[in-house]
């Protein structure tokens, strides 16, 4: 997970500070900027299962609706900035993100729309081979866990074992978990989240033990067979202190964003967006092309949507003919 790592908490103090510039007593819509009707403005924040989205849909609207799309590579946060401002059209994949919905909804600005799931599901947690939940069955369970952290030790970590992170620039709450469930734990970071796959990947190759950070969707999971270690449900406000977290991360239904005047113009781009729904496993597919592959963004999507005419033919809207 890119510098997703538990979205929700992300830049939340700056998302504050902004509500103080950029939401009244008296909302003000600022979305209104005129745009061309036969293109359509989609975010791609940046990670490879978002990009696979963003770029089967982009494919969709250009080849068989007609449309022009403009892609455009943009963090989260600037995102929604981008809607409010009325140059982007659509957010397709957000993880919760409460702080900024306050800011730019219905009870802000009111020029952001809660276009309803994508269909994608993401789950947040840690992970270990299923060799390893194989051969130690409780160690998926928070107290089989704690009994067995020695698995994980390496010459790095000393007596302590190895959680395996990507990036330290991630925002998580997994020193919060090690500090609540008393875990003998330290979290070492491989750099980034391309260094973390190649690490699990040599070490699952050899069917070594490995503590890892993950989520879902994430290609990765299409390639290696991956057990979620089971930790007391989360539930609202129980990751306040991020010293000291005694839950697992929430689990997200991913949805999408859209401008409200987008919305409000109901062309035949803005039901096609509002009808795409699809599931972990087909964004897996092609991230996957693309990021191990080597495939290019446009190509994947391309072959993906010339494979699977009966899936996306059920997302037009009704009244348009494809191409």
């Amino acid at each position: 997970m890119p510098r997703f790592l538990k979205r929700g908490v992300l830049l939340r103090s700056l998302a504050v500070g902004l509500a103080l510039v950029m939401v009244s007593s008296c909302a003000v819509r600022t979305d209104q900027i005129a745009r061309d009707p036969n293109t359509v403005r989609i975010a791609v924040n940046g990670w490879v299962g978002y990009e696979a989205s963003a770029e089967v849909l982009a494919n969709i609207l250009r080849e068989e609706m007609g449309y022009e799309v403009q892609l455009i590579r943009v963090d989260e946060q600037p995102s929604w900035q981008a809607l409010d401002q009325g140059v982007m059209d659509v957010i397709v994949e957000n993880w919760g993100h409460e702080e900024l919905f306050e800011l730019y909804g219905p009870d802000g600005n009111g020029t952001a729309v809660d276009g309803g799931p994508n269909g994608n599901e993401g789950v947040i947690g840690w992970y270990v081979p299923a060799y390893l939940a194989e051969e130690y069955p409780e160690i998926t369970t928070l107290e089989g866990l704690k009994a067995n952290t020695d698995l994980f030790r390496t010459a790095q970590t000393g007596d302590k074992g190895e959680f395996l992170a990507g990036a330290p620039g991630f925002v998580s709450q997994d020193q919060g978990m090690i500090n609540a469930f008393d875990l003998d734990l330290e979290i070492v970071y491989a750099g980034s989240e391309a260094a973390q796959i190649t690490e699990v990947r040599r070490r699952y190759a050899n069917e070594e033990p490995v503590l890892f950070y993950f989520y879902d969707p994430q290609w990765f999971q299409e390639e290696v067979d991956l057990v979620k270690v089971d930790f007391p449900d989360y539930h609202e406000g129980c990751d306040a202190d991020l010293d000291d977290v005694p839950c697992d991360y929430p689990v997200y239904d991913l949805n999408k964003i859209f401008r409200a005047g987008f919305v409000e113009e109901d062309d035949y781009a803005y039901r096609f967006l509002d009808n795409w729904k699809w599931t972990n496993s087909q964004q897996n597919e092609v991230a996957q092309m693309i990021a191990d592959q080597g495939i290019s963004p446009p190509e994947a999507a391309e072959i993906w949507v010339s494979e699977n005419r009966d899936v996306w033919e059920k997302w037009l809207p009704e009244g348009h003919e494809t191409r």
